[in-house]
């Protein structure tokens, strides 16, 4: 070991050059995650003009050589001399980590932007980046490479508007790819224009044979975004409750809508920023609503004296709610600003959110009505679930009586070195038991397709022996119990037939997950198996395909003759024990698809899954009509 360790060995990284050298500090990592996060850093500067009352649009372009330009018509980014570095503005806010309007107070009132990294760090990461400022009737312009200015600040001509361009071009000896995704984009495009009252923004693809515009423009900003949210279900009552207002500085939104489902659909911002953990602004409507409706229902006797109040999971229960505010200085748990910790945010909600909504109750009896008999259905429901819930607890890890007797176990109990394959049917399930390794594989095999989850209240869906045995299975309880100290295995696999039946069937159990323990799936603990489809047989030699592609090359090499024996697979049963563990569940050989949720699109994942596992067939018919010319092979996860 080398003990040349003293003061030389010590880097000082200045200026971008620390961005550079540590990308995933800046911007999360260099995946086609961060890759996007490059354009949100820009548009949410233009975002901040927009709340600070100076523009009200956004052009964003993918162009043809892979770049991307963003268009605002705000004021545009101030052009002096900053006489403290000596250069123009826009070099200083292009050039230097945290620096911006966002800091003094005088600039934005509020900003999303809260590091002020946002444009220096977009700039660091380019292969070159040029913008453009239009202000007091004269445009300039300056181009930088890989974070260094390789011009001054140019005038170059008059202009009759204001606002600012930005296009860059991503640094692809640092992102892993730099092929942006229209659809990526798209969502957080229009979830931005909702938040955003008024604000129009257009997404447009320039690229070859992929030329699309979208415009995003919601005068009734968060009053319509329930409604996208509510697309699929049928609402209780017609009205969406729009609960606005401000408490000292904090400005706050307020949007709710009760539908016919189990599915509580709540989503936080602060300044546009979506805060998937909460925090202490969904504390305060949480608070508000469970308050103001059991106090309603004591007034009009939906609740009589001697029963117990509404919980909030009872008043939640089918609703579909935004909650966005607005505040000079948000406080933030890590760079990743998953919840936040502000606690006037907590009281200003609060304080917004009761008198408005008894207000809104004793204006619209009919609608308070509706959702106290939906929310004491579901106390009922939740009374009865507790017992169901009792059977489905396992006291102790090596409490091995409290697993489902259909359960094949394995043998260590460290759940790091341990995973279970949900195997669909019996069939494969006796294969997979005579094929797995005893020590660290545990097989539960489930009877066909189970209860759709979507259009089940919980004590139904606790009651269904194919989810009980999963959820005892797996240890870790479900909704406010969840505890994910308790899971027992740190790789769950689906593994189901290839084909159209086995797809439903892995959608099936993803929606139970994705409903009732969704920190499975955001943890990285849930995978999906993929099992060949075809086995091919030549002179005693065989191969395995898992797909059609792979299939022709093998035929390739081998040679297409007479000799060649192909069988297509039409289920995990026709494989005997030593064929399943080749193919499919030797960790050294096999496909593991893991299956992951993108905070940032929850939304329109849940959006996507009340259209595919809900009860309205309509917009499911649309989704498919409009998706069909995008499927290959239905056959592939």
């Amino acid at each position: 070991m080398s003990k040349d360790y003293g003061a030389d060995q010590i880097q000082i990284l200045e200026g971008l050059e620390a961005v550079r050298k540590r990308p995933g500090m800046y911007i999360g990592s260099t995946s086609s995650r961060g890759l996007h996060h490059l354009v949100y850093e820009i548009v949410d500067n233009a975002v901040d003009e927009a709340l600070a009352g100076y523009c009200t649009q956004i052009d964003v372009s993918v162009n043809q050589d892979g770049s991307v330009t963003v268009i605002d018509n705000g004021r545009g980014i101030p052009v002096e001399i900053n006489k403290k570095k000596g250069v123009s503005s826009v070099e200083v806010v292009f050039t230097i980590l945290h620096a911006g309007g966002k800091f003094g107070g005088g600039g934005y009132k509020v900003s999303g932007g809260l590091h002020g990294v946002g444009a220096s760090v977009v700039n660091a990461l380019s292969n070159w980046l040029e913008v453009v400022v239009d202000l007091d009737g004269k445009s300039y312009k300056q181009r930088y490479e890989r974070g260094r200015a390789v011009m001054p600040l140019t005038e170059i001509g008059t202009s009759d508007r204001t606002g600012s361009t930005v296009t860059f071009l991503p640094d692809d000896t640092i992102f892993e790819e730099t092929v942006f995704d229209y659809d990526i984009l798209k969502e957080r495009l229009r979830e931005t224009a909702f938040l955003t009252k008024g604000l129009k923004i257009t997404l447009t693809d320039k690229r070859e044979d992929q030329e699309k515009t979208k415009t995003f423009h919601y005068e009734g900003g968060i009053k319509e975004y329930v409604q996208y949210l509510n697309k699929g279900r049928t609402a209780l009552y017609p009205e969406i409750i729009y609960c606005e207002g401000k408490k000292d500085e904090t400005y706050v939104e307020v949007a709710i809508q009760h539908n016919d489902t189990y599915t509580e659909s709540c989503y936080s911002f602060v300044n546009n920023i979506i805060t998937p953990e909460g925090g202490t602004h969904f504390t305060g409507f949480k608070n508000a609503l469970t308050k103001t409706f059991n106090a309603y229902a004591r007034q009009m006797k939906y609740l009589k004296e001697n029963e117990q109040p509404l919980s909030g999971e009872d008043i939640r229960e089918g609703i579909s709610a935004i909650i966005s505010i607005k505040l000079p200085e948000p406080q933030f748990e890590g760079q990743t600003k998953q919840k936040l910790g502000n606690s006037e945010a907590r009281s200003a909600v609060e304080n917004v959110v009761s008198e408005q909504l008894t207000y809104f109750l004793e204006q619209n009896p009919a609608v308070g009505k509706l959702v106290c008999e939906k929310a004491v259905l579901a106390q009922r429901a939740r009374d009865a679930a507790r017992k169901a819930r009792e059977l489905t607890r396992r006291k102790t890890a090596l409490d091995s009586t409290a697993l489902p007797g259909k359960l094949a176990d394995c043998s260590d109990k460290d759940p790091k070195n341990c995973e279970i394959f949900i195997v669909e049917g019996n069939s494969a399930g006796g294969s997979a038991k005579n094929a797995r390794s005893r020590a660290t594989q545990a097989i539960l095999p489930l009877r066909g397709k189970i209860l759709n989850v979507e259009k089940s209240r919980l004590d139904k869906v606790l009651v269904n022996a194919e989810i009980k045995a999963m959820i005892t299975a797996f240890g870790t309880g479900i909704h406010d119990e969840f505890d994910i100290t308790k899971l027992r295995y740190h790789k769950i696999i689906i593994m189901t037939d290839a084909d159209v039946d086995g797809a439903h069937i892995a959608t099936l159990m993803l929606t139970f997950l994705y409903r009732f323990m969704p920190e499975l799936i955001k943890q990285g603990y849930v995978y999906l198996a993929q099992p060949p489809l075809y086995k091919i047989e030549k002179n005693k030699q065989v191969w395995y395909a898992y797909n059609d592609d792979e299939l022709n090359r093998i035929l390739l090499e081998i040679g297409r003759d007479n000799n060649n024996k192909i069988q297509r697979y039409k289920g995990l049963g026709e494989m005997d024990a030593e064929q399943l563990w080749d193919t499919t569940m030797d960790p050294e050989k096999r496909i593991l698809h893991r299956v992951m949720i993108d905070e940032e699109k929850s939304s329109e994942i849940d959006v996507t899954f009340t259209t595919l596992m809900g009860d309205d067939v309509d917009p499911r018919r649309e989704f498919i009509e409009a998706n069909a010319k995008f499927v290959k092979n239905l056959d592939i996860y």
